[in-house]
């Protein structure tokens, strides 16, 4: 990975603030504080959020990062990571822990067996999942796969791709 993108997302979004009001859509949220949330990868543990407020409906809103789903304590990038390690290197569950910044946050077994789980049967079976995982990683390693801004593509950047044709809750 070119370390870019799994450094700056959080910075990124930390002072966005969407003016348009998801409850009333009027353009009427004003900036309302800041918060920190848990995103654990191998490059953060919380991450600085902002926060917006709409006066006419009163709606306080939390601005989360792409990459910071609600109410989880790993990023889509650890996350992702959990996936390759166990669809392309063969990692058990518990040895497809996602590395992260502070030793003592490492997933749970259970948390991970939770993550795969959600994979439920309503989806493409695992054998279906492995064979496309294991191809768009040697797609990237082969740089044969779309190209994003700065040239390469990694993985964090192809879990929003694999969310979009194909829905993993993860």
């Amino acid at each position: 990975m070119d370390g870019k993108l799994e450094t700056d997302w959080a910075d990124a979004a930390a002072d966005v603030i969407i003016r348009r009001c998801p409850l009333c859509s009027q353009d009427s949220v004003i900036g309302h504080g800041r918060r920190h949330k848990q995103a654990h990868d191998e490059h953060h543990d919380w991450i600085p959020l902002r926060r917006g407020i709409c006066r006419p409906c009163g709606k306080t809103i939390t601005f989360l990062p792409v990459f910071s789903l609600p109410y989880t304590h790993y990023s889509l990038i650890a996350r992702s990571e959990a996936l390759r390690r166990y669809f392309v290197e063969g990692c058990s569950w518990e040895a497809a822990a996602p590395p992260v910044k502070d030793p003592n946050r490492v997933a749970a077994p259970s948390s991970l067996r939770r993550w795969f789980r959600e994979l439920d049967s309503s989806r493409p079976s695992f054998s279906f999942l492995r064979h496309t995982v294991q191809t768009v990683d040697q797609w990237i390693r082969e740089r044969l796969l779309l190209h994003s801004h700065d040239g390469h593509l990694s993985w964090p950047a192809v879990c929003p791709l694999l969310r979009r044709y194909w829905p993993l809750r993860i």
